[in-house]
C-alpha cells in the first residue's frame, strides 16, 4: 500500500483515489508527534491519526504528503520529522507536501511575488523517473501563494513555470520527489501518468481490486456487527443501495432499511425507489416526513442551516423508527469519500457540510455509525454495487444529494418552490433521456431571484430557474456539460410554458472549482 499523510488540502483524498486507479490499496492519515500536548490541535483526517511508529508498522511502499492552508515558516505549521524521510521509501510532497520536504530537509521556502491559481504550463528538465513518458511542456493545476526558492543538498530542480523557478524537484539517490503543482486533479493534463510512474518507483503489486474491498468488508462488518441490529438509511441512491446489499449479506435480517419521504425528492422519486426495492429482501419501511421537514425548514435561508436541519431530522426519524424495532445499536449511512471531504477534513476547509457527516447533530441515540463506503470514491461505489450484483439502473443511478431539492431551492424552502423545482426538474431530465445524452450529473434548481418577464401580452414577475449539468469521472473536480443550444433551447420553453410561476431559465456553464456541483 501507499500512504498519503494529510496536511489538510482541499484534494487530500483525491490523491488516494488516483493511487487506487492503480489498483494500489491507499490509506489517508493525519500525521502527528506522538506527545499528547504538542499535538492538541491536529485533527484527525478520514483514518485515525498516527505517529511515525505507527508509519513505520505500517511498512508503506510509498509515502504521499498532501498539500494544506498553512505556510511552512509561521510557528505553528504542522510539519513532518525528517525521520520521514530516511525510511528507505519513496516520498512524494505534493504542493505543501512538497514545500514541507524542502523545508524540513534545510532548504528555504518563501512568500511568493506573483501567486499561482489555475492552469499553468510547466516544462520538464532533465531525465526524470517522476516524469517519464510525460512531455516536456505540459498543463498543470498551480493553487499556491509560497514557493521553494533553496533546494536542500542534494536536490535538484526538475520543472519550472513561469512564475515558478522549482515547478518539481528530487533526489533520485532517496527516492525524494516534490512537485509544487496538483497531479491528482484532472486539470493536471498528465496527472495519471505522474502518479502511476511514482507508483512504479514505489515497486507497488497493482493487484487491489473492488471485488476484494468488498468481500473484506462484508467480513469486517460481520465482525462489527455481530448479533446486533442495523438501521440502515435507505435512499433509493447507489451509495445508500451498496450500503445496504452489503449489510444485508452481512447480518441478514438484523438489518432493517429505512427510506424517509423528506417531501424534498424529485418528481415520482418515493414511488420509484418503494418499487425499485420491493423485490428486495431488506425490511424496507417508507416514512412520509413531507410536512415535517418542511416546517422545521420555514423561514431558513442560509444554506449551512438547512443541510443541519435535515441531516438532524432524519437522525430524530431514525431514532423514531428504532425504537419501534426495539434494540437497534447501528445507524448504517452510505457516506462515501467525498461526502467528507466537503464537510471538512481534519484541518481542511469545510465546503459545505453534507447532512450524514458535518449535518449531523452533536448527540445520536444509537451505540455507533456504521459506515462502510466511507473509503470509496463514487465511481468504486458503483463496481462494488457491480460486484454485489445490484441491477445495472440502480448502480448507474444519478447522484442525488441526500438534502435533496432542500439545497436546490436557494433561499427559504416552500411547498410551492418545491413543486417548481420538481417540474422543471422532470423537464430536463426528460430532454436530456429522449436526445440521449451522457451527463454525470444534471439537475433543475431554483435561484431567488425574480425577474419581469411578459407572457400572453401581460406583465409577469416570477422565479427564474437555472439548468446545471456536469461531466466528471470523481465528482471532486467537474466541467461544466456543453449541451446542445436546441437542446436547451427547449428545455426553456417547456419549462416556462409548463411549469407555473417561472419566467427565466438560465444555464450554469461554471466548472468545479471555482463552483460547487450543487447550487448550496
Amino acid at each position: 500500500m501507499i500512504l498519503v499523510l494529510d496536511f489538510g488540502g482541499q484534494y487530500n483524498q483525491l490523491i488516494a483515489r488516483r493511487v487506487r486507479e492503480n489498483h494500489v490499496y491507499c490509506e489517508v492519515h493525519t500525521l502527528t508527534t506522538g506527545d499528547a500536548a504538542a499535538d492538541k490541535n491536529v485533527k484527525s483526517g478520514l483514518g485515525t491519526a498516527i505517529n511515525l511508529a505507527a508509519v513505520k508498522n505500517l511498512k508503506p511502499d510509498g509515502i504521499i504528503l498532501t498539500g494544506g492552508p498553512q505556510s511552512v515558516y509561521e510557528e505553528n505549521s504542522s510539519l513532518p520529522p525528517a525521520e520521514i524521510f530516511s525510511l528507505g521509501v519513496p516520498v512524494l510532497g505534493i504542493c505543501y507536501g512538497a514545500q514541507a520536504m524542502v523545508h524540513v530537509l534545510g532548504g528555504s521556502v518563501k512568500k511568493s511575488e506573483v501567486s499561482e491559481y489555475g492552469k499553468t504550463e510547466i516544462k520538464i528538465g532533465g531525465a526524470s523517473k517522476l516524469f517519464a513518458g510525460v512531455e516536456k511542456n505540459t498543463v498543470v493545476w498551480m493553487s499556491h501563494t509560497d514557493r521553494i526558492c533553496e533546494l536542500p543538498a542534494n536536490f535538484s530542480a526538475t520543472a519550472d513555470s513561469e512564475n515558478c523557478p522549482v515547478a518539481a524537484a528530487e533526489n533520485p539517490a532517496r527516492n525524494l520527489y516534490a512537485v509544487q503543482f496538483h497531479p491528482e486533479v484532472l486539470h493536471t493534463v498528465e496527472g495519471k501518468k505522474i502518479l502511476s510512474n511514482f507508483v512504479d518507483i514505489c515497486g507497488s503489486a497493482r493487484d487491489w481490486t473492488m471485488d476484494t474491498f468488498v468481500s473484506d468488508t462484508i467480513s469486517e462488518l460481520k465482525n462489527k456487527i455481530g448479533g446486533g441490529k442495523v438501521l440502515c438509511a435507505l435512499s433509493g441512491g447507489v451509495d445508500s443501495s451498496v450500503a445496504a446489499v452489503m449489510l444485508s449479506k452481512a447480518v441478514g435480517k438484523n438489518l432493517t432499511c429505512v427510506f424517509v419521504d423528506h417531501g424534498l425528492l424529485r418528481k415520482n422519486e418515493a414511488a420509484e425507489v418503494e418499487a425499485a426495492f420491493a423485490n428486495y429482501d431488506l425490511n424496507f419501511i417508507k416514512i412520509d416526513a413531507g410536512a415535517r421537514f418542511l416546517a422545521k425548514l420555514s423561514g431558513v435561508t442560509e444554506p449551512e442551516r438547512k443541510r443541519k436541519i435535515i441531516g438532524e431530522e432524519f437522525i430524530r426519524v431514525f431514532e423514531e423508527v428504532a425504537k419501534q424495532i426495539g434494540a437497534v445499536d447501528f445507524l448504517a449511512q452510505g457516506t462515501i469519500y467525498p461526502d467528507v471531504i466537503e464537510s471538512g477534513l481534519g484541518k481542511s476547509a469545510v465546503i459545505k457540510s453534507h447532512h450524514n457527516v458535518g449535518g449531523l447533530p452533536s448527540v445520536i441515540d444509537f451505540k455507533e455509525i456504521v459506515e462502510p463506503l466511507r473509503l470509496l470514491f463514487k465511481d468504486e461505489v458503483r463496481q462494488a454495487g457491480r460486484e454485489l450484483g445490484l441491477p445495472e439502473n440502480i448502480v448507474s443511478r444519478q447522484p442525488f444529494p441526500g438534502p435533496g431539492l432542500g439545497i436546490r431551492i436557494i433561499g427559504e424552502v416552500t411547498a410551492e418552490k418545491v413543486q417548481i423545482v420538481q417540474d422543471a426538474d422532470a423537464i430536463f431530465r426528460a430532454e436530456v433521456a429522449r436526445n440521449k445524452i451522457e451527463l454525470s450529473q444534471y439537475f433543475a434548481a431554483l435561484t431567488n431571484m425574480r425577474s419581469v418577464g411578459v407572457m400572453g401580452d401581460g406583465r409577469t414577475y416570477d422565479y427564474a430557474v437555472v439548468l446545471r449539468a456536469v461531466l466528471t469521472s470523481d465528482f471532486m473536480t467537474a466541467e461544466a456539460a456543453q449541451i446542445d443550444w436546441n437542446v436547451l433551447n427547449t428545455v426553456a420553453n417547456r419549462i416556462v410554458n409548463e411549469v407555473k410561476g417561472v419566467n427565466r431559465v438560465l444555464y450554469d456553464c461554471t466548472s468545479k472549482p471555482p463552483a460547487t456541483i450543487e447550487l448550496e
